[in-house]
């Protein structure tokens, strides 16, 4: 049903010569912005020096222009144009960013990029038609997903979702979501900080920050000065402190008695549920009074619901319909196969 492509959302200038250095566009992304060069996704983390991103960044900034340049390019090949796209935002921003979203959008793009890092040839240019773009809150959209997608999930149910930036809930009924459960809150970027601090104690670490240390984070150790260091139980510990200080007092306020008696359903999404240290924290917190649901792919399911609402949108184009999710740590593209 859907076709999903995924990269990193780190960028930097990069003017060097990077011809064959990837074996596809995906890994091999180099756009020019403004007459500079940059680097983006997967290629940044290859050949990059300090690739970095501002976290829950605006449609103004360069970082979530040259992604959505990026995002755009990948889809190009694949959909029928005009198109039309829905993005999200977390719920934080979602009122300050929606309009601004539309506006960049909903036009004619011209990404401009080079295809010797993955072919022979040098700099092209993909012309991108945007017909029409909707904006939703990012958990309004793996809502969709639940709903509309592959689990068809029925009746009431929370959503919780932890991503990089951002840990987002919602009560969702039959007849819609319930406002005042939609929380938004700091991300597993907190935990990735609280153990860049605890190495900071005996390591230099090369001015490495938050996204730099994500993928040691999730690989569980780290080279330094020629040594691995196991951070399996830093890790664990990191994220233990996260749920304890930040996820579980803001869900004191959303799993309520009063809202358990509507639904002891609570689905899990976002990349953070890859880390089985953070679904023990809610296991050990809500498994004897609720039942926990896990969907496959949680990174991809915001950006699923994003592609769904755009197919709602087109009245059944899939050939035109996509979603595209800028996260704070990955960018996600949906589309239909046919």
């Amino acid at each position: 049903m859907f076709k999903s492509q995924s990269f990193s959302s780190l960028i930097e200038a990069n003017n060097a010569n990077l011809a064959n250095t990837s074996s596809e566009l995906i890994n091999g992304l180099k756009i020019l912005h403004e007459n500079q060069w940059y680097t983006c996704g997967n290629l940044s983390l290859s050949e990059g020096e300090f690739p970095h991103k501002a976290i829950n960044s605006s449609p103004d900034d360069l970082d979530y222009q040259l992604l959505m340049n990026a995002a755009l390019l990948l889809a190009s090949d694949k959909v029928d144009q005009p198109i039309t796209v829905t993005v999200g935002f977390p719920y934080g921003t979602y009122h300050i960013y929606k309009d601004k979203a539309v506006t960049y959008l909903k036009r004619s793009h011209r990404v401009e990029y080079d295809s010797s890092v993955f072919s022979s040839g040098a700099k092209k240019t993909a012309v991108v038609e945007i017909g029409d773009v909707d904006v939703v809150p990012e958990i309004v959209g793996c809502t969709i997903a639940l709903r509309k997608g592959e689990q068809k999930a029925e009746g009431s149910f929370f959503v919780l979702s932890c991503g990089f930036g951002t840990f987002e809930s919602v009560l969702s009924t039959d007849e819609g979501i319930i406002e005042q459960t939609m929380i938004s809150t700091h991300g597993l970027k907190y935990a990735i900080n609280i153990m860049l601090k605890e190495l900071e104690k005996s390591n230099y670490l090369e001015f490495r920050n938050a996204h730099l240390l994500d993928d040691a984070f999730q690989k569980g150790y780290i080279i330094l000065n020629r040594k691995n260091i196991d951070l399996r139980e830093m890790r664990k510990n990191a994220i233990k402190s996260y749920y304890n200080e930040v996820i579980s007092p803001n869900l004191r306020n959303v799993i309520t008695d009063a809202n358990l008696m509507k639904t002891n359903k609570i689905y899990l999404c976002g990349g953070g549920l890859y880390y089985n240290d953070l679904v023990e924290c809610f296991n050990k917190e809500f498994g004897d009074i609720a039942q926990l649901n896990f969907v496959d792919d949680p990174a991809s399911l915001a950006g699923k619901g994003y592609a769904l609402n755009s197919l709602r949108k087109t009245g059944g184009l899939k050939q035109s319909s996509v979603g595209i999710d800028i996260g704070n740590a990955t960018t996600v593209v949906v589309n239909f196969n046919e």
